[in-house]
């Protein structure tokens, strides 16, 4: 017993040493790969507890200075500065798509290869908030002098940068010498990415779980950082550590994204591993926005989120949904709700289809109508037709009615003031007896549609109102009549579960404060794909990012999004036969021929009328019909016809014999002067020519003011032309608006400059009002060859000088002449000396700046300008 116990005794302190040994070498072992992981790379490697658990905290003092939010000077305009490598470059036309989508202002410029800088400052005020570089490098080798006019910029305005680096082999790669205490390692394979909890960028970000898994791409870019003042931001660890040049820690965490708060040069940057394609670095570089712009450039946390399902009752037999789909649908709505606050269904029904699957699906939709109390619903047509094929609107308010007699017999609510049109079919391009069809059967309010103003891009969709009906962007999700199964996904399975973790639809939620999703009764039978996606797709959102989720019935989300984006209330009609979309979705009766070819757009008193007279003599030169209110004038483009829409538009102008040949046209002299008339024009005539007729504009402002005296205006009436001219700022309110409305249409080169916004030069004609009134059939021959027109009018025959009205008139068969109305050709006294010497003074600058912008175009410059010059001298 005695030998037992002494060897049991040996057995024991042997096991204790060995114990012993095993903890001091796992000590040892931790203390020296520590301290060499440290030595190697800094702050920024750790295990993954320590990288993304417990990230070093800086010292007192240095998280106070860098981790709040910048100071902004007031005068820092709220627009981003992007340096891109070309126009076409992938990771430049990334980061523009961003900025676009988060609605943020940005100005693009090629980044030359000595760091040649733009302006950056305007009227002592800053003009970028944020500079952006697509390569790094190319801000890292500045020359010096213009890295210190952009340090001194960024530190006066407190501008930060953001930079997106790309080494060109896989050795490290230093720039201490440069002010960057860092190396990186490029071209390499990366896995298990996770965030700093401890970064100040975090806004819409999360940091949530260790993400494991190889990351996308072999070129990613990670740094080692040699300075206390640079934060981690996202870590990764590389696949393959030992083959680079010093080879880097196996195991160890490497910061793919790394922030330098500014505590050696005031400057806080933000520096990217890799482009924007992982979904990780898309969401960070959102949050940088948002930070280094102070939370000027910044997305609120709130989404609404609603998601529709078109086709209820509606398609083929063995896709329809049964009574356990029904039964998943509520059960789905049930889970979102805890997800998405007051997340509900909203279902569009056209009753024809009721009972027409088999005998399971049509179980389904008696649960769907017991259940409707559990759902918001919305019509669709009747037997599902698209709207714009009813050329009358009696014929679609049948249809409706049909519709609303099944919702009203099956206990459906019929209140909720929101409808889908088949195919968006009438919503846009509009189809006015949709919309006035609507609203007297159904009393809508809001609709949504993914075609405003196109398809795609899918950022660019935007809301807008016609006839009192609010329109909102809809948005797709990947989810259509024929996506039933996972496994016969388009792309496959893994398409759209890309799609919903980090891919297009959870950005689609992320950049848009307001998403209605299109889904279709076929996607939650089958293999109910619609449940599965916005699940997923909600935990997803909840994960990793702060975002609050919730929904509002159609009305008040409508109220919220003109909130949001009051801008977009006015529409912004485009040429429906510029998109195969809108042309499929577009009345066949309808022709955009009917559209003018060329705008004369004024200004008033020049002379307009006698052209619009001289152009409706040539054969192959059509005008638009009188308007009863403006006469000879359409008036669309700067005026509340606007809203009238196109149809209303086009009904004005008549169908050519030669659409080819034919020219229409149109004059409204407010246009030329009009803040909104150039973009509207472009937008529906982009290819449309341009016509102004300008004289001195002195002589302008006293022909308005002498017309508005013939029409009793009481304003000119009361006031002499030197009063009106001369009135000051405190001068009565109807005084002030006649002298705006005779001194503001004489800004020629504001004006034109407008216009040579939306429309390039050789689109535009300036016409010599003088010469137009002196030798018509001159400048008629200059009209003919800018409009190409095909068949050349002889002017020189067809026109002819009336002395009694002192101007020139059509010559008519028998010697008989058409001249313009009595209204035109008024005599009345010359202006005073007074006004005369106030206006040419006035308009000095003015003329000048018009005498620089017609050298720039090419143009010549008239004689009452050339005169006007002379007394500048």
């Amino acid at each position: 017993m005695t030998f037992v116990r002494k060897l049991h005794r040996r057995f024991r302190r042997t096991v204790l040493l060995l114990a012993t040994l095993c903890t001091v070498s796992v000590v040892l072992s931790a203390y020296y790969l520590y301290a060499g992981s440290r030595r190697e790379s800094g702050p920024a490697d750790a295990d993954a507890e320590g990288a993304c658990g417990a990230a070093r905290q800086p010292p007192h003092g240095q998280a106070a200075a860098g981790s709040g939010r910048l100071p902004r000077a007031s005068s820092a305009d709220p627009t981003v500065l992007v340096f891109v490598e070309s126009q076409y470059s992938a990771l430049g036309q990334d980061i523009v798509a961003v900025l676009e989508s988060g609605r943020f202002q940005y100005h693009t410029e090629i980044a030359p290869g000595k760091g040649d800088l733009p302006a950056l400052t305007e009227n002592a005020k800053g003009k970028y908030i944020l500079i952006i570089y697509e390569n790094i490098l190319k801000y890292v080798h500045m020359d010096a002098w213009n890295r210190s006019l952009l340090d001194k910029y960024c530190v006066e305005y407190g501008v930060g940068v953001i930079g997106f680096h790309k080494a060109g082999d896989k050795s490290a790669q230093s720039f201490p010498g440069r002010g960057f205490p860092f190396s990186a390692h490029g071209n390499l394979a990366v896995r298990d990415c996770c965030i700093n909890p401890q970064s100040p960028l975090l806004h819409v970000t999360k940091s949530s779980k260790l993400d494991k898994g190889s990351l996308p791409g072999t070129d990613w870019t990670v740094f080692q950082i040699n300075h206390s003042a640079y934060q981690p931001v996202i870590f990764a660890k590389v696949k393959t550590p030992e083959n680079l040049s010093p080879p880097l820690s196996k195991g160890a965490f490497y910061a793919t994204v790394i922030h330098d708060r500014g505590l050696h040069d005031g400057i806080q940057r933000v520096l990217f591993g890799d482009n924007l394609s992982f979904w990780l670095h898309k969401l960070i570089f959102l949050d940088a926005v948002s930070f280094l712009s102070g939370d000027r450039l910044t997305l609120s946390l709130d989404r609404y989120v609603l998601v529709d399902i078109d086709d209820i009752f509606v398609g083929k037999e063995g896709t329809r949904m049964n009574v356990k789909d029904v039964k998943a649908l509520l059960e789905t709505q049930n889970l979102l709700r805890a997800q998405i606050t007051n997340f509900t269904f909203n279902l569009g029904f056209s009753g024809k289809f009721y009972h027409t699957g088999s005998e399971e699906e049509d179980a389904g939709d008696d649960l769907l109508l017991r259940s409707a109390a559990q759902f918001w619903w919305f019509p669709h047509m009747w037997s599902h037709m698209q709207p714009h094929l009813f050329h009358n609107e009696s014929a679609l308010m049948e249809q409706m009615a049909l519709n609303k007699k099944f919702a009203t017999e099956h206990g459906i609510p019929t209140h909720m003031g929101y409808a889908v049109a088949p195919h968006h079919s009438g919503v846009y391009p509009v189809h006015g007896q949709l919309y006035e069809a609507w609203k007297k059967v159904w009393g809508i309010q809001v609709t949504s549609t993914e075609e405003y103003p196109h398809l795609k891009p899918a950022r660019h969709r935007r809301g807008f109102v016609h006839k009192n009906i609010m329109v909102l962007p809809r948005q797709t999700c990947g989810l259509f009549t024929h996506t039933i199964f996972y496994q016969e996904y388009p792309g496959g399975p893994r398409e759209l579960d890309n799609s919903i973790q980090g891919g297009e639809l959870f950005f689609t939620v992320l950049l848009n404060p307001i998403s209605i999703f299109m889904t279709h009764l076929s996607n939650y039978g089958n293999d109910r794909l619609g449940s599965y996606t916005f699940v997923n797709l909600a935990n997803f959102v909840q994960s990793w990012t702060n975002l609050r989720l919730q929904t509002l019935p159609p009305a008040q989300l409508a109220h919220k999004y003109f909130e949001l984006f009051p801008e977009q209330r006015d529409p912004l009609w485009q040429n429906p036969c510029d998109d195969k979309r809108h042309r499929d979705i577009w009345s066949k009766e309808k022709t955009c021929d009917r559209l003018p070819k060329f705008l004369v757009i004024g200004p008033q008193k020049t002379g307009t009328t006698a052209l619009y007279l001289f152009l409706a003599m040539h054969p192959s030169i059509l005008s638009n019909s009188p308007s009863p209110k403006t006469l000879e004038e359409v008036q669309f483009f700067n005026r509340n016809n606007y809203h009238r829409g196109i149809d209303w538009y086009m009904d004005f102008f008549p169908v050519p014999s030669n659409a080819t040949t034919d020219l229409l046209f149109e004059k409204s002299a407010n246009y030329f002067h009009s803040e909104e008339a150039p973009r509207r024009a472009a937008s529906l005539v982009p290819k449309a020519k341009i016509i102004t007729i300008l004289i001195d504009p002195s002589d302008r402002a006293y022909s308005w003011y002498q017309h508005q005296r013939s029409h009793e205006d009481p304003t000119a009436l009361k006031f002499s032309f030197y009063q009106v001219i001369s009135a000051g700022p405190r001068a009565p309110a109807e005084l002030r608006a006649l002298q705006k409305r005779c001194l503001v249409p004489g800004w020629y080169a504001s004006h034109i400059e407008r216009w040579l916004v939306y429309f390039p030069p050789f689109q535009l004609l300036i016409i010599d009002g003088q010469q137009l009134r002196t030798d018509p059939a001159t400048v008629m021959d200059e009209v003919q060859k800018f409009l190409g027109v095909s068949r050349h009018y002889n002017y020189s025959e067809a026109l002819t000088f009336d002395s009694h009205k002192g101007f020139w008139c059509q010559l008519l068969e028998e010697g008989k002449t058409k001249c313009l109305g009595k209204s035109k050709g008024r005599k009345y006294p010359p202006m005073g000396p007074d006004s005369r010497a106030f206006l040419s003074t006035y308009y000095r600058q003015h003329n000048v700046e018009l005498s620089k912008l017609l050298h720039r175009l090419g143009q010549p410059l008239p004689a009452w300008l050339r005169h006007e010059l002379q007394k500048v001298r």
